[in-house]
């Protein structure tokens, strides 16, 4: 989740929210790319998930994650729920149930995120090992029920905790027991927002498949390859999917706020205290008629703030955020930054991967985020499985990056981040499948052994 902002400059009219938008473009030799992910924490000794408080829980690993860092606490109602490295841009935040997240820092290359990712993991492994905590690289969590799962002392999760059953049937688990994989994504114009963001929709899917990486719940299979991204489809239908619309003519700026100025808000901040307004339009926030708050007026921290509660296949807000896959390993997630880095960072890939979607129509576009965290990489569009679309797209995104040209110290370029999502494709095997092959087989039908060997 995002980490809420502060600033109390009125709105006054439609057109700032635009421009709130368009104050993203940045030129490509300016162009970064920032990888988040969440992980599930647990005691190594029992399996058991880590609640907030006592001397080895979540509040111990933040302190000792800020101990080794540096970073500075991030504090609500002096509760520690994050750190902030206030020099290079990265963050770690609280995921509802406890859920550990990096939010990197807007970096240069694939290589810099691998060096990133690499350094936080050997971060929180050396605090955990001394609280007996590790980390799943699992895409849900695969044992613990709901009621099990611990809740972090975040007001703005008590907030969705109570509307999420009022809009969809499984939000709660989305909140609380999944973890996902992110890259963010920059754009130099509208226009070129609109290309990626079209690209980036329509395969997003693709995404969701290759890198479908959970397969239990409740421990047990649950009949899905992404069990994360099928709960999306049940999570809240006013602020997630594939958004359509994107596709029509004259898309842009304006129509993405017009969307989201119609999603329901889920609070308004006011110094350190959340109101909860769960349900209400921020078309009355903005016109000073919200019946909670009489007389407040809508300000770019709660613009935002409230963006940052949109959960659509692909979030536009100053940047692009792609959302459609699960949490893996390290390869895996820097696998992920890798696959989009290529398409959408080099023009001919970007007009490649159009020319392979352009034609899909809404309702199969649709159909196929239907079938992905089923089917995964056997699903088909257009008469094409995804294994093959995936394997089209990753030869994009190769030759981006062999483009790109960014080379590590040892001269390499990044297409070798690649290597995890083509060997997949190739071999038509999903991470999901595999697991539900250790649990037929060697693991004897418990998802126990995925504490032990599937393990940052």
């Amino acid at each position: 989740m995002a980490r809420d902002v502060s600033d109390t400059t009125p709105i006054g009219a439609r057109s700032e929210l635009v421009e709130w938008i368009a104050s993203g473009e940045k030129p490509r030799e300016t162009w970064r790319l920032g990888t988040e992910h969440e992980k599930v924490p647990f005691y190594k000794a029992d399996s058991t998930p880590v609640p907030y408080e006592g001397g080895r829980g979540i509040r111990a690993l933040l302190e000792g994650m800020q101990e080794r860092t540096g970073w500075a606490p991030i504090i609500e109602d002096d509760h520690p729920i994050g750190l902030a490295d206030e020099e290079g841009g990265g963050a770690i935040s609280l995921e509802p149930g406890g859920q550990f997240e990096l939010s990197g820092a807007p970096l240069a290359t694939l290589h810099d995120t691998a060096r990133e990712t690499a350094q936080h993991l050997a971060d929180a492994k050396a605090v955990g090992d001394r609280l007996g905590i590790a980390f799943l690289t699992l895409g849900m969590s695969p044992l613990w029920t709901r009621g099990e799962t611990p809740v972090m002392p975040k007001a703005r999760y008590g907030i969705m905790t109570n509307y999420m059953p009022k809009v969809g049937t499984l939000g709660l688990d989305m909140m609380y027991r999944t973890s996902t994989v992110q890259v963010n994504m920059d754009y130099a114009s509208e226009a070129d927002m609109v290309k990626k963001l079209r690209v980036s929709l329509a395969l997003q899917p693709i995404a969701t498949a290759i890198f479908a990486n959970s397969p239990f719940t409740d421990g047990k299979p649950n009949g899905y390859l992404s069990m994360r991204s099928n709960i999306w489809l049940d999570t809240d239908r006013d602020r997630t999917g594939m958004m359509a619309f994107a596709f029509e003519d004259g898309f842009g700026y304006e129509r993405y706020v017009d969307w989201a100025l119609d999603v329901p808000m889920y609070f308004v901040k006011r110094d350190s205290t959340y109101h909860d307004v769960a349900g209400a339009s921020f078309h009355d926030l903005f016109a000073g008629k919200l019946a909670q708050l009489p007389g407040e007026r809508a300000t770019r921290s709660d613009w935002a703030n409230h963006v940052s509660t949109l959960f659509p296949e692909v979030r536009l807000k100053r940047y692009l955020e792609m959302r459609g896959a699960d949490v893996g390993n390290l390869e895996h997630i820097v696998a992920l930054s890798a696959f989009w880095t290529g398409i959408l960072y080099d023009e001919a890939a970007l007009d490649g991967a159009w020319e392979l979607v352009k034609n899909w129509s809404a309702e199969e576009r649709e159909q196929l985020r239907a079938d992905v965290p089923t089917l995964a990489l056997k699903a088909t569009i257009a008469g094409r499985t995804v294994q093959d679309i995936a394997r089209d797209a990753l030869a994009l995104s190769r030759a981006g990056l062999a483009r790109r040209a960014c080379l590590d110290e040892a001269g390499r370029d990044e297409t070798r981040h690649l290597a995890y999502a083509e060997e997949i494709v190739d071999s038509g095997r999903t991470a999901a499948e595999r697991l539900l092959e250790r649990y037929h087989g060697a693991w004897g039908g418990s998802v126990l052994p995925a504490f032990k060997e599937y393990v940052f």
